[in-house]
């Protein structure tokens, strides 16, 4: 927060949030699984932090399929990260 003569630290915080845009903060978790005979597969799981909507996923088309429909998604200003 920035000081002032007039002491509105609030009031300026509150106007750099205003100004921000939305955001979203994930978690992403890939692992590889054991499939035998020395094959392996690309295992995963997206979160989306403040909803805590998770998807578990075995290739990127699904990764990026899960964080598309969630930037989409209509959210309200309270619902920044």
């Amino acid at each position: 927060m920035v000081d002032d003569p007039a002491g509105s630290k609030v009031e300026k915080s509150m106007e750099m949030k205003r100004q921000q845009p939305f955001s979203h903060l994930f978690t992403v978790r890939l692992w590889q699984e054991e499939l035998g005979n020395g094959q392996t597969e690309l295992r995963g799981k997206v979160q989306h932090v403040s909803s805590g909507e998770a998807r578990y996923f075995r290739d990127w088309p699904t990764l990026i399929a899960f964080l598309l429909a969630l930037q989409s998604a209509p959210r309200s200003p309270s619902q920044s990260d």
